[in-house]
């Protein structure tokens, strides 16, 4: 074939992209409603503010945790850490600091209860959220055992380097 009309194959080719696009859905998938719109927008801020009503301590959050979480994560916690370490920018060497991923216990909350169960995110009832949040913050010496963790405590729990980190910048 000669430049010209391999030129002119590849213009009506690309031209048919976009018409390829748009082509039809066959059946699948629906629009949500707007139950579980606002089921499925759920955040917890730093301050509390989203947090859902309920309550758990670590020792119910052990329980929790043996039932649907030692799975993946071991006995007690002993499997895959519970926590990660940050690399600041700027290092080539990473520098461990325990607990230093998140500088809210809301935000271990928020992943929890949005995250977890790997198998079946999002699962947990709003009380074995709180109670698997206090078992894994007692596992990292955070809080005591008998802690109890809601909408309220929640907030106020300091992690270990929450001083530590950079704040984000309003844009």
């Amino acid at each position: 074939m000669q430049p010209r009309e391999l030129l002119l194959i590849g213009m009506i080719a690309s031209a048919c992209v976009p018409a390829l696009a748009q082509g039809p859905t066959f059946g699948f998938g629906r629009t949500p409603t707007a139950e579980e719109i606002k089921a499925a927008d759920t955040a917890a801020a730093p301050d509390g503010t989203g947090l859902p009503p309920g309550r758990g301590t670590a020792k119910e959050g052990a329980a929790v945790y043996t039932q649907k979480c030692a799975a993946c994560h071991g006995p007690n916690g002993t499997g895959t850490p519970l926590h990660r370490g940050l690399i600041p920018l700027g290092n080539a060497k990473p520098v461990k600091l325990d607990e230093s991923l998140v500088p809210y216990a809301t935000t271990v909350w928020d992943f929890i209860n949005r995250a977890m169960p790997w198998t079946q995110p999002g699962t947990l009832t709003p009380d074995e959220a709180y109670a698997v949040t206090a078992y894994v913050l007692y596992l990292n010496k955070i809080i005591g055992e008998g802690d109890v963790l809601d909408q309220t405590t929640l907030p106020k729990v300091r992690m270990p380097h929450r001083d530590s980190m950079i704040p984000a910048q309003p844009t």
